[in-house]
């Protein structure tokens, strides 16, 4: 494993920005993490939670009447949907609650935006018997309601943040106030690939299943790597755990969609690559949304999982070599893959995967008929059929 390097930096990218009070935490962590790498027990008893409680592997499907509509390459989804509590989000908290194990904490802490890794960090917790508080957004609340009604039946105690743009940047920053008050006895289940090392390797190590599975499946099926892979991009834990497994494999074209809001032009969007500039944001160095003092800049997704300011650093890192290509697509776009995927597959897909799906419609015709391209559809949408209900009868 060449990145992250030991004092956590993908290329320029990443690093250890926290108050001192923090180090001693994050160095334990890191001690664990890699104890725990190499323990045969430990990695027995996440398969076993990975395939008894999340329901692993999850489905690579054939999307047979999208290909026929689109007219180009063969398109697989790899449904993230079909995990345990509705999304990718359970691979890491079920991985960062057993390392919480090892370290003997006795509470549960995270922060969410759309409310999935909410839910699945409140399921974990209620499995093992620990105390979980969730911090969220006061806007994020009011969108994603019936996530925090999950959260609260799984016996978390969502708290409101009211501060800044009420979304998953200030739930983060609230969540680090708590941690750095109750670090002896709580673990922050830090819920994407952001963040101080060694948060963004940890994340990524446990969502490599799904690019490890997703790889599995497609030589048994096909006899070859796709040829193109997509997935949306927020904090980036999707992505990079799809991503990650097919890296030293050149030929395989590689999409990460950001949230491109009312568009670039207007400022209102969550398209890091596109508007953004390296800068320290919650505890690394990445690609951050700021002004010209640097100071975070306001940003806006139809999708909460995707309104956040920065992005992982070793997005930044393939961003800059260009192993990776970001893109972007606009709210109305995402809406318009979100009825595309469930009228024509009968999958209705989360927001954040709809991304994913609107910028296949683009790239998949221009593909050849042989060729083969697979998508992250990363959680299920039940979360936002409201969402896109205000949106149709706004838009009538």
């Amino acid at each position: 494993m060449k990145f992250p390097d030991r004092r956590g930096y993908f290329g320029d990218y990443g690093g250890r920005f926290v108050p001192e009070t923090l180090v001693p935490a994050l160095q334990e962590l890191e001690r664990e993490f890699r104890h725990a790498r190499r323990d045969r027990k430990f990695r027995a008893e996440l398969d076993h939670y990975l395939r008894q409680y999340a329901g692993r592997p999850t489905a690579l499907t054939f999307a047979s009447t999208l290909t026929r509509l689109l007219r180009g390459a063969r398109i697989y989804l790899k449904r993230e949907d079909l995990a345990f509590t509705g999304a990718h989000k359970i691979n890491n908290c079920l991985g960062q609650i057993l390392l919480a194990k090892r370290m003997g904490k006795k509470r549960i802490i995270a922060e969410t935006g759309a409310g999935q890794h909410g839910v699945a960090t409140a399921t974990v917790a209620a499995k093992f018997g620990m105390p979980c508080t969730i911090y969220m957004g006061e806007d994020d609340i009011e969108r994603q309601a019936l996530n925090v009604f999950r959260m609260e039946l799984l016996g978390a105690t969502v708290v409101p943040v009211k501060s800044g743009s009420r979304t998953l940047k200030d739930a983060i920053d609230e969540a680090m106030r708590d941690w750095v008050t109750n670090v002896r006895d709580t673990h922050f289940v830090l819920g994407s690939v952001a963040g101080a090392h060694p948060y963004p390797l940890i994340v990524r190590e446990f969502q490599r299943v799904i690019g490890r599975e997703t790889k599995r499946q497609i030589l048994r099926r096909e006899g070859r790597v796709p040829d193109c892979l997509i997935a949306c991009v927020g904090g980036g834990s999707n992505a990079i755990g799809f991503f990650y497994d097919f890296l030293s494999c050149r030929k395989v074209r590689m999409y990460g969609v950001e949230a491109g809001g009312l568009g670039i032009a207007s400022g209102r969007h969550a398209a890091r690559f596109s508007g953004g500039r390296p800068g320290v944001f919650q505890g690394s160095l990445s690609y951050v949304l700021q002004d010209r003092a640097g100071q975070i800049r306001t940003t806006h997704s139809i999708s909460a999982g995707l309104d956040y300011a920065g992005v992982g650093p070793e997005h930044s890192y393939l961003y800059e070599t260009g192993r990776v290509r970001y893109v972007n697509v606009s709210d109305r776009k995402a809406v318009e893959g979100f009825m595309l995927l469930s009228e024509t597959e009968g999958i209705i897909p989360a927001l954040e995967s709809a991304h994913a799906i609107a910028y296949a419609r683009e790239v998949v015709p221009k593909m050849k008929k042989g060729e083969i391209v697979i998508i992250n559809v990363s959680g299920r949408g039940d979360k936002d059929v409201e969402i896109i209900e205000k949106f149709i009868k706004n838009r009538v």
